[in-house]
């Protein structure tokens, strides 16, 4: 019972996590657009966002398919998992885009080149999108954990 508790804290608190480094690297990118940030603060939000979505697909997967929660039959069968994996996938795709940037940026800072911030400001969309996709996944999770079905 101590195993499934922790687990579950420690997604919960990934969820928090992540949402305040989504919103917080989306900030940044907009006062960088705005010519009064700095790229570090971008990337140092960006690390702590990674972080916890590595933990919460550690942590969830364990959850749903490694027999710590109400089981994988249950989980397959619920459609607020399926609600919250298709907000997770619309994440990833929102994603793809900063990552691949970030990483050419964190490839120049290393050589001592020139970042290219043309696209900060949609990066900072996507960063406050993805931070509200991050909300809506908790309030599927809620849902899940009481049972709410539909129909």
């Amino acid at each position: 019972m101590l195993v499934h508790w922790c687990l579950a804290a420690i997604h919960l608190l990934a969820f928090a996590l992540g949402f305040w480094a989504v919103l917080t690297r989306g900030t940044a990118f907009s006062r960088l657009a705005a010519g009064t940030g700095e790229a570090r603060r971008v990337l140092v939000a960006d690390n702590l966002w990674g972080i916890s979505a590595a933990i919460l697909l550690v942590t969830g997967g364990l959850r749903a398919f490694g027999g710590y929660e109400k089981g994988t039959d249950y989980y397959l069968h619920q459609p607020l998992f399926h609600l919250k994996m298709t907000l997770f996938i619309l994440i990833l795709l929102l994603e793809v885009a900063p990552m691949v940037a970030l990483i050419k940026w964190r490839i120049a800072l290393g050589r001592g080149s020139a970042i290219d911030t043309r696209h900060v400001k949609l990066f900072a969309r996507f960063s406050h999108v993805e931070a509200l996709l991050v909300l809506l996944m908790v309030i599927a999770a809620t849902g899940m954990a009481r049972g709410v079905t539909f129909g």
